[in-house]
């Protein structure tokens, strides 16, 4: 048997008045998820725990089969994994977002989606100016970076520049055990990057300047179990993200980089279609995660969020779900692992829909999948890390 899970990170959304009332999933055209739809079944998981942030974190957790509860220290120490960084076990892991200021407030938490290479400059720049043996920066993918902090503290409150934005900066930062030292890192950051030519460049081309570093999310290394001590398979994870690919590779599972995967609408979508293809050559797990829809609803970009559903249709769940069944039998599982609105630009922890079909699967006679009908459903699951157990029964 063969597993498919497509993941199109953020898709879910709430009624929006430009629509009519409906929503992105109801208004693009998906005809792969309604075909999957009339053969499947349809119904809603809750991703997020009470009480835990509504991040692609968590619900990653969830959706992969392990507890939030148990295993989650925060979201740096996940993307560390990715990036092939070694914790310590006094080391704290930060999250280093290259963000665009006015130097009074968050006017972009991905610092005008700068690319990798700038990224890199600027992060480079950032460590031989305000890093110590101590203070350990790291580039990694666009604006998506990291901060070790040896012998640090997980004992201060951060938040996620995306939550913010337009908001103040003072009002924001990191506040706690050790924050004057993180508050400094930010504040010294503006005052290099400002005026670096990359973000002179940027401003001239009419781009935002990547121009402060952000610290959030930070913790522990976790600990997860083997995903094939648990679930009997090998599998392989293609993600352009950092903190999918990390949980990845500490759950034993493959994470190849796919060259020009960018997690946004310009992402290499038949590259990472080609992967899964290899991958479901290779093993019986395969995991497909989406970032450009939650990068739109982000930036409330409604036509691109719709525009990024009718990509992960045509381009990720056609020709994969087709290579896994060119296998033999074979399970698909569809779900975002939260909603981020449009109109609220951020995460919610709200249940999210969820498509099932394939081998063994009962139709319950729905012909498309969206917040609508799968509120209608009469399943719900309420610990989300035993959906998994629905697509690999």
């Amino acid at each position: 048997m063969k597993y498919v899970l497509i993941v199109p990170d953020g898709m879910a959304d709430h009624p929006i008045p430009e629509l009519d009332g409906r929503t992105p999933m109801m208004t693009a055209q998906t005809p792969h998820l309604d075909a999957l739809a009339r053969d499947g079944t349809i119904g809603r998981v809750r991703t997020i725990p009470p009480g835990m942030p509504p991040g692609s974190d968590v619900a990653a957790l969830s959706i992969m089969g392990y507890d939030p509860a148990r295993y989650y220290t925060g979201r740096a120490p996940l993307e560390a994994a990715s990036m092939g960084v070694e914790l310590e076990q006094t080391d704290v892991a930060f999250r280093c977002n290259l963000i665009t200021t006015d130097g009074e407030r968050i006017v972009d938490y991905s610092g005008g989606e700068i690319t990798s290479e700038e990224g890199a400059t600027l992060v480079a720049l950032v460590a031989e100016k305000l890093g110590t043996p101590s203070l350990r920066f790291y580039p990694g993918v666009s604006y998506r970076n990291l901060l070790v902090w040896r012998h640090g503290s997980v004992d201060v409150r951060t938040t996620p520049p995306h939550d913010v934005m337009g908001q103040p900066i003072a009002a924001h930062l990191p506040l706690g055990d050790g924050e004057e030292i993180l508050r400094g890192l930010i504040w010294d950051s503006y005052a290099l990057l400002n005026e670096h030519p990359i973000n002179r460049r940027r401003r001239d081309e009419g781009k935002n300047p990547a121009n402060m570093i952000w610290l959030w999310g930070q913790g522990y290394a976790p600990r997860l179990s083997a995903f094939f001590l648990t679930r009997g398979v090998m599998g392989t994870v293609i993600s352009a993200v950092d903190l999918i690919r990390g949980i990845a590779r500490l759950a034993g599972l493959r994470a190849p980089i796919v060259p020009g995967a960018t997690g946004r609408l310009d992402t290499n979508w038949r590259g990472k279609a080609d992967a899964a293809r290899r991958a479901l050559g290779e093993s019986d797990f395969v995991m497909v995660h989406v970032e450009a829809p939650d990068e739109c609803g982000h930036h409330g970009d409604l036509e691109g969020k719709i525009r990024a559903i009718e990509l992960t249709d045509r381009e990720i769940i056609g020709p994969v779900w087709e290579a896994a069944q060119a296998n033999g039998p074979a399970r698909i599982l569809v779900l975002p692992d939260h909603f981020t609105p449009i109109a609220a630009r951020t995460h919610v922890g709200d249940p999210v829909p969820f498509l099932l079909c394939g081998a063994g699967v009962t139709p319950d006679r729905a012909d498309r999948v969206d917040e609508d009908i799968a509120q209608e459903s009469p399943v719900m699951i309420e610990d989300g890390y035993t959906l998994i157990e629905l697509l690999m029964a």
